[in-house]
């Protein structure tokens, strides 16, 4: 019985590669021209396939979703991930983040000799294939350049992404054709996506671009150290993704969040004050570039926080915890994923939708989110990877039940 896969980027790929490893006729239907066109892009920059570091941190990226995601993950956890590019030619290297990349550094190479391995297991690719349908009597209906198809299958991966990134396919316009079938989905929401900071016209004209290093960012209780930049319209950067969750859900509540800066992560107040004790007669922005070493842009925070305090003690609180009020999430459609999608409730621990027997889901259709840094693709080659098995469990139970003359209920 032929096994359909909707979606040709990781999770579905790697789907695929399960199902097919496993002995089954593998179709991969995807709306796109070509495969992995938003895994292309990702690598554009350096190919970032997972992290290195311990399991029990690593699933804590996963917020509240870790512990659904934790069997899916320790089957093929980031080792697994790494001996699977090391067997297509591209042997893993951990750089000084801990972050894993693939000795060539870029996602091309390694694409082109996984393609080449699902071409020699069988898997056929095909292309122009929009989803627009799953029948309730099986298989899966699709607009193509000729016009129209459906496909008949036994077990149906769906692998369609989120909504971010929409120009490369992910475009979530799955959404209400599962909701229409009684499957709850949560909302498609913008994760690691830049903010939205109302400057100043002067600190926009002036700081646009500008890096921001060495700082800590805290917001509750989640807290990165990483690199942001200053946008037009606010903030972007890897320190900002980190904190997504956290300021989502505070805007969705309050309708702006106040996000800390941490100039100084590495003193204490008591040894800022004792720095911050201001000479008459000496301007404020050369009093702080030679007490604390503050950069421009960071004296233009300070300011864009509101007024700053003149006593030692004060300042020096200030530069421990200077508020910035963000008031929204930059489009989802600029950002890296997407959180929200098909809901746990509504999927097994084979992946499969329990309101459509043989129908399974993997990445970013699952309501799950990461920061950068390996997490999301180990998540949508993880959950791929599971769905696949999954799907080659059902069809081995559907084959076992018709040869004893039953169904695969």
């Amino acid at each position: 019985m032929t096994a359909l896969v909707v979606g040709a980027g990781p999770a579905g790929l790697m789907a695929a590669q399960a199902l097919a490893e496993a002995g089954g006729k593998v179709i991969v239907a995807d709306a796109a021209p070509s495969p992995a066109r938003k895994f292309l892009l990702a690598g554009r920059g350096g190919l970032n396939l997972t992290h290195s570091e311990p399991l029990d941190r690593f699933l804590a990226r996963y917020g509240p979703a870790s512990e659904r995601l934790r069997p899916a993950i320790e089957a093929f956890p980031p080792d697994a991930l790494r001996a699977w590019s090391a067997a297509l030619g591209e042997p893993t290297f951990v750089g000084s983040s801990g972050r894993v990349f693939p000795r060539s550094f870029k996602s091309t190479p390694l694409l082109r000799a996984w393609l080449r391995r699902l071409e020699a297991l069988g898997v056929e690719l095909r292309a122009r294939h929009r989803l627009i349908g799953l029948p309730a009597e099986g298989g899966a209906r699709f607009t193509t350049p000729d016009g129209g198809a459906v496909l008949a299958a036994g077990a149906i991966v769906l692998a369609l992404g989120g909504a971010s990134w929409p120009r490369l396919g992910s475009d979530g316009g799955w959404v209400e054709g599962l909701r229409a079938a009684g499957i709850a989905v949560a909302p498609l929401q913008p994760a690691n996506s830049g903010f939205i900071v109302e400057w100043s016209t002067h600190f926009r004209e002036r700081f646009e671009g500008a890096p921001l290093k060495a700082f800590r960012w805290t917001h509750g209780k989640s807290q990165s150290r990483a690199e942001a930049v200053v946008t037009a319209g606010g903030l972007e950067g890897g320190a900002i993704y980190a904190l997504s969750a956290s300021l989502r859900a505070a805007i969705e509540a309050e309708g702006a969040a106040d996000l800390l800066l941490d100039f100084k992560p590495d003193a204490s107040p008591e040894a800022l004050a004792r720095r911050l004790v201001r000479s008459a007669g000496q301007s404020l922005p050369t009093f702080l570039r030679k007490a604390v070493s503050l950069s421009p842009v960071a004296i233009g925070l300070l300011r864009e926080a509101g007024s700053i305090p003149n006593d030692p003690a004060g300042l020096a609180a200030r530069l421990k915890a200077c508020p910035l009020r963000v008031v929204g999430a930059a489009p989802i459609a600029g950002a890296i994923s997407s959180a929200g999608g098909v809901e746990w409730s509504e999927i097994d621990e084979n992946f499969m939708l329990r309101a459509r027997p043989g129908v399974f889901v993997a990445g970013e259709m699952i309501d799950w989110e990461a920061p950068t840094g390996g997490y999301l693709l180990q998540g949508a080659f993880t959950t791929g990877a599971a769905a696949g098995t999954g799907a080659a469990r059902w069809l081995a139970r559907d084959r076992l039940s018709r040869s004893c003359g039953r169904g695969p209920g």
